[in-house]
């Protein structure tokens, strides 16, 4: 499909997240959505259902679910259950503390079922001061279990300025279990926008990544890192924001945000509750009618790396207090020459 297809949207999302609750048995310091507590208004099991019956009406093919931790939700493997067997393929996130010989048999026993288990380090020295205390180890039994079973599964890592080195560890650490490695980019969303700036990847160290991902194409990403493809040769995947176009979030009360990274009022379409629903908003919602007509403007417009990266991230830029049209906070070109960007 060209550019101007996937700018203008889509009948129907491509990737569509569903955070399904906020309550989680960890309390990660970049967590996109600041989990811990589950919000008492979240979507009953019926709604829950019902807006599934919507997503298969409009021939959503696959769904990422994640939270929070949401496996702890109780209807979690019934609804599972229930997307699937409406022809809806599952992606979903998880801790991997709640991922017992039961669940692993479950997941095992299913078709169309993609489990990701969070992972920032390949010890538990780097992943721990991240994502709490023995969350390495958890992580890892529940691979453990999963292999046992002959689950295949991605190890998800969210990359910071102190896992970069560990990137080669964690792919063969992948590559133990037969699985698979993926990455994706810390965004100043949620807590994460508490340790932004200790967090965030050095230009070296964007440098050293895009090179990385470069050699190893066959690593997932999300498209997370089209912003780096300003350096030179564009790394596999959609290069340009998805929000609101192809991409959109669903929280736990129902309320349609234009990507999982923009978790601000301003950037709510509407609740799946009000009539006509998720599938009405998608269509009709101004919000998303703005963002499809939108292309970056300023100085991204000029640069000669524009059609590489198209301004880069959105959220990345409104979490840190900057214009739509400025460039990326992480723009490989914005406080250097081209030249010396690319040395």
């Amino acid at each position: 499909m060209s550019y101007e297809l996937f700018r203008q949207g889509l009948d129907a999302p491509i990737c569509l997240t569903w955070e399904i609750t906020y309550a989680c048995n960890l309390r990660c310091v970049h967590c996109l959505s600041s989990s811990g507590r589950r919000q008492p208004a979240e979507l009953t099991t019926a709604e829950a259902k019902r807006l599934i019956d919507e997503w298969a009406a409009m021939k959503v093919f696959y769904i990422n679910v994640g939270g929070g931790e949401p496996m702890i939700r109780k209807d979690f493997f019934e609804l599972m259950d229930y997307a699937l067997g409406c022809g809806i393929g599952v992606k979903f996130s998880t801790n991997g503390i709640l991922i017992d010989d039961a669940a692993a048999a479950w997941i095992a026993a299913r078709d169309y079922l993609d489990v990701q288990i969070s992972l920032d380090g390949a010890t538990a020295e780097t992943n721990d001061p991240v994502r709490g205390a023995d969350s390495y180890a958890g992580a890892r039994r529940a691979m453990e279990r999963l292999a046992q079973h002959r689950v295949p599964f991605k190890i998800n890592a969210t990359v910071t300025r102190h896992n970069v080195a560990d990137i080669e560890a964690l792919a063969d650490l992948a590559q133990s279990y037969s699985a698979e490695l993926r990455l994706t980019r810390l965004r100043p969303t949620g807590r994460g926008s508490q340790v932004w700036e200790d967090l965030r990847p050095t230009p070296v160290q964007n440098r050293q990544l895009y090179q990385w991902l470069l050699a190893h194409p066959e690593v997932p990403t999300g498209d997370s890192f089209f912003h780096l493809s300003a350096y030179g040769q564009p790394l596999e995947g959609l290069n340009l924001c998805g929000a609101g176009r192809i991409v959109c979030c669903v929280d736990p009360v129902g309320e349609i945000y234009a990507c999982p990274f923009l978790l601000a009022p301003e950037f709510s379409a509407g609740n799946v509750r009000q009539p006509g629903g998720f599938a009405e908003i998608w269509r009709t919602a101004p919000l998303f009618a703005q963002l499809r007509d939108w292309q970056v403007g300023g100085s991204c417009q000029t640069c000669h790396a524009y059609a590489k990266c198209h301004g880069g991230c959105i959220a990345a830029k409104h979490f840190t207090g900057r214009s739509p049209d400025a460039p990326d906070p992480d723009c490989i070109y914005e406080a250097v020459s081209p030249a010396a960007a690319l040395n």
